[in-house]
């Protein structure tokens, strides 16, 4: 199972969230999402659990627990969507803006 964890502190390194969530099972995968400009932690990760027992009993346990000064937000993570924001590639698509696109020529 995919757990989301929300609202780490910036400073909870991939360690630490692996350790907590070893408490309730085995962990496969543990992955803090960090920004690409910065290299610092965006406050968020994923953990990876095999068996959805373990991974249900971590998510009740550790949802709203203190981790490093934060009250973390674990949750089963959702399925990522094909794209973001629902536009289609980026410009918008049929109108030509203006008045009204295509029009005859004469």
């Amino acid at each position: 199972m995919n757990i989301f964890v929300g609202n780490l502190s910036y400073q909870v390194t991939e360690a630490e969230l692996r350790t907590a969530f070893e408490a309730y099972g085995e962990v496969q995968a543990c992955n803090i999402i960090m920004d690409r400009t910065t290299g610092r932690s965006r406050g968020f990760g994923f953990v990876e659990m095999p068996d959805r027992t373990q991974a249900e009993a971590a998510i009740r346990e550790l949802n709203l627990r203190e981790l490093q000064g934060r009250a973390i937000t674990v949750n089963e993570a959702r399925p990522k969507t094909e794209s973001r924001g629902g536009g289609g590639g980026g410009f918008g698509g049929g109108s030509r803006g203006g008045r009204g696109g295509r029009r005859d020529r004469w």
